[in-house]
């Protein structure tokens, strides 16, 4: 069993542990002649950034509202889903559905962005050409409209990941023993009140333990999402502007890896402090839901 798992530890150390040596340049004034471990040390100089910009107001309530968002708006789809396509008798059914919804989290942001501008373009966007024109109501300049992004970007969120977590939800709901709704059936329960006081209660481990790995990456966002869809349109720079499009931003305008290190890791400090700090909370109202 050791030996089986010999190459997934050999991937995990490389890909996730040894990469944590560069932390270092998150605390150095980085100059490429020295190297990094010669380069002189710059102290927390490198996160004041985050913090002295007129913007970061902006870029802490955009990254956090949003994943606040995606968390609720996202389980709460999830779950309805996965309990629609359960219900569903026939298996070649059930695959089409599952398939058809996992396709949009297999395509990249730059795919999803090309499909949005589609739709969202001035001239010859889907929405524009095809439903407001022929209605006789005014067309919209998508790109320009700050009003219409927080929904927007909600939406193709959710359309392209809705189906990896409805997967999840779906996997755990069938794993549910058979006998539970059998007797709820013979009791006279309808299928509504299978759903509130069976399938529901026993996803409550499932849907705190994504809970909680989706807190801790709170402070981040999706870079493909937040770059490519709005297609980094300054008028839309109120509200699509995160954490982690501000530091590509100023990455590429003033070539500083050191800052773009320290944004990375205060970003991943706050996820591990959210964390726990969850986890606690959750262990005081029930330990057994606890992670740890």
């Amino acid at each position: 069993m050791y030996i089986m798992a010999i190459p997934g530890l050999a991937y995990l150390v490389v890909n996730n542990y040894l990469p944590m040596f560069g932390l270092v340049i998150a605390f150095k004034k980085l100059d490429f002649r020295l190297g990094i471990w010669d380069s002189p040390w710059a102290g927390l100089q490198n996160f004041s950034f985050l913090f002295r910009t007129k913007d970061a107001f902006i870029i802490t309530r955009n990254t956090i509202l949003y994943n606040a968002a995606f968390i609720v708006v996202g389980t709460v789809l999830a779950i309805a889903i996965a309990i629609l396509l359960n219900e569903i008798r026939s298996r070649l059914a059930s695959r089409l559905y599952q398939s058809i919804l996992l396709i949009p989290y297999l395509m990249s942001w730059v795919v999803v962005g090309y499909l949005a501008f589609a739709f969202l373009s001035s001239d010859t966007g889907y929405l524009n050409k095809a439903l407001l024109r022929p209605l006789g109501l005014q067309e919209v300049s998508w790109y320009m409209e700050k009003k219409y992004w927080p929904f927007i970007l909600i939406l193709v969120n959710q359309w392209k990941n809705i189906g990896f977590t409805m997967v999840v939800y779906l996997a755990s709901i069938v794993g549910i023993n058979k006998e539970y709704f059998e007797a709820a059936r013979i009791d006279g329960a309808g299928k509504w009140k299978q759903v509130r006081y069976i399938t529901l209660p026993l996803l409550k481990p499932t849907v705190i333990t994504l809970t909680l790995l989706n807190i801790g990456r709170i402070f981040y966002s999706d870079f493909g999402l937040f770059y490519q869809v709005p297609r980094n349109s300054g008028m839309l720079y109120d509200v699509t502007r995160t954490i982690d499009v501000y530091v590509y931003n100023a990455l590429m305008k003033n070539t500083d890896y050191a800052m773009a290190s320290a944004a990375s890791f205060y970003q991943s400090v706050v996820g591990f402090v959210l964390i726990i700090g969850a986890n606690l909370v959750i262990r005081k109202v029930n330990r057994e839901n606890a992670l740890f």
